[in-house]
């Protein structure tokens, strides 16, 4: 199958790298349109959340471009050298490529294993690439398969149930670390996103009361603070928001820190040393990691979270065969489907050319026996039928038994040879 995948995830490359691999909508948007105009045969989808950036490509007529290729047009667009790249990325193609969209689309691959955003984050990398006309057959058939196969480990394991999220852990684990209680804090939310939302709704049970929305759009931040009554604020006063604060969310799509540590020793002087609980879930992250070395902080980013996610991974270990043997059976289906769909056309023309010679062998014999009524020429014909039916069947049962195997190329063009027809 004509479909590879190219990425760097959370397993072995490093935040600091992930932030400048990270892409906003905007620059995938217009990654996507200069691959087309580089490359308008191929097909092609990038993925970018906090915890991978992957590159899918993909072709039903060309070869697939090599793995320099993608490395070079990521390096380009991010302005990252290959030395940069190449020493954390990951590099799958064929079936081995589609086991792993599946796999992340169905959040088995994730830093906290049933987390629930991954799957939505798929679909809309699918999405916009259709929008823009980088997703042709082979991504449709992928992409589709992959957001089926979550739906069916979300529905036949409990993977999903009671799901742990990343802002569930963070609020479990770190944030009880700090404060006691959390009815008399007031919590900073800064970014109006789904993970700004979902650690809110933990910390609301936790009994957080008092919250303050910042976001670069105000309306947003509007939106958010009255779903959760709280009170919003203009992006222009982050910093100040911080002197009061004593608990952080930060989530923002930011290509650069927000807030930097010249700017919060101004905080730092208004706080008295009280705690302040930072959870910096962006990437790129939103605070300058040096805040975290000052007095009184706590500074938490996606990669402190690991440990816990490890954890939460082994408890869920009981459940994990089944999704995998889910995730295998669909990505059998799919490498199935398309290999029959793509040596139908040889079938045909094997069927075609033996139709032609029965109806050539057919006419010399009926013209032989002018005496025979229309009866007996239909049975003729029908026997004609039947022999190249059973001479046909061993061969298309050989080939549809080889479905998963990696000869089954082979046999195609065997048979394409055998009986001279064009692949």
């Amino acid at each position: 199958m004509n479909f590879q995948v190219l990425g760097w995830s959370h397993h072995q490359t490093p935040i600091e790298l992930r932030e400048r691999l990270a892409f906003s909508r905007d620059q995938v948007t217009e990654a996507l349109r200069s691959f087309r105009q580089r490359h308008p045969g191929h097909e092609c989808v990038l993925l970018s959340t906090c915890n991978r950036t992957e590159l899918y490509e993909a072709s039903e007529t060309e070869p697939l471009l090599c793995r320099g290729v993608l490395l070079q047009f990521v390096a380009e667009q991010k302005k990252l050298t290959l030395s940069d790249l190449r020493p954390t990325c990951y590099h799958r193609r064929g079936e081995e490529a589609v086991r792993h969209i599946l796999s992340v689309a169905s959040s088995l691959d994730s830093m906290v294993v049933g987390e629930s955003q991954i799957t939505a984050q798929v679909k809309h990398a699918y999405q916009l690439a259709n929008e823009l006309g980088t997703a042709g057959p082979v991504m449709h058939a992928v992409f589709q398969a992959a957001l089926r196969t979550a739906g069916r480990v979300a529905s036949e394991t409990s993977i999903h149930e009671r799901r742990v999220s990343i802002p569930s852990l963070a609020v479990g684990e770190f944030a009880h670390q700090i404060f006691e209680r959390f009815d008399d804090k007031l919590t900073l939310v800064i970014g109006a996103g789904e993970m700004a939302e979902e650690t809110l709704r933990y910390l609301r049970e936790e009994g957080v009361q008092k919250v303050a929305v910042v976001n670069r759009s105000f309306d947003r931040a509007c939106q958010l603070a009255e779903r959760w009554g709280g009170v919003a604020h203009r992006w222009e006063e982050r910093v100040a928001l911080l002197k009061e604060a004593d608990v952080v969310v930060s989530t923002t799509g930011a290509e650069e820190p927000i807030v930097t540590l010249e700017q919060y020793f101004e905080v730092e002087r208004a706080r008295c040393d009280r705690p302040l609980f930072i959870l910096d879930l962006a990437v790129p992250r939103d605070f300058d990691p040096a805040i975290g070395k000052r007095p009184g902080v706590y500074l938490f980013s996606i990669d402190d979270l690991k440990e816990v996610c490890e954890r939460n991974r082994q408890a869920r270990d009981r459940q994990l065969p089944l999704a995998r043997q889910i995730i295998e059976i669909e990505t059998r289906r799919l490498v199935n489907d398309h290999f029959v769909r793509r040596c139908g056309p040889v079938i045909q023309q094997v069927r075609e050319g033996w139709e032609q010679i029965k109806q050539a062998e057919l006419r010399r014999l009926l013209q032989r026996l002018p005496q025979a009524d229309e009866r007996v020429r239909h049975e003729v014909e029908k026997a004609f039928d039947r022999l190249i039916n059973k001479l046909l069947h061993p061969p298309l049962e050989s080939i549809r038994n080889e479905g998963h195997s990696p000869r089954r190329w082979t046999l195609v063009e065997a048979l394409a040879r055998l009986f001279q027809v064009r692949q």
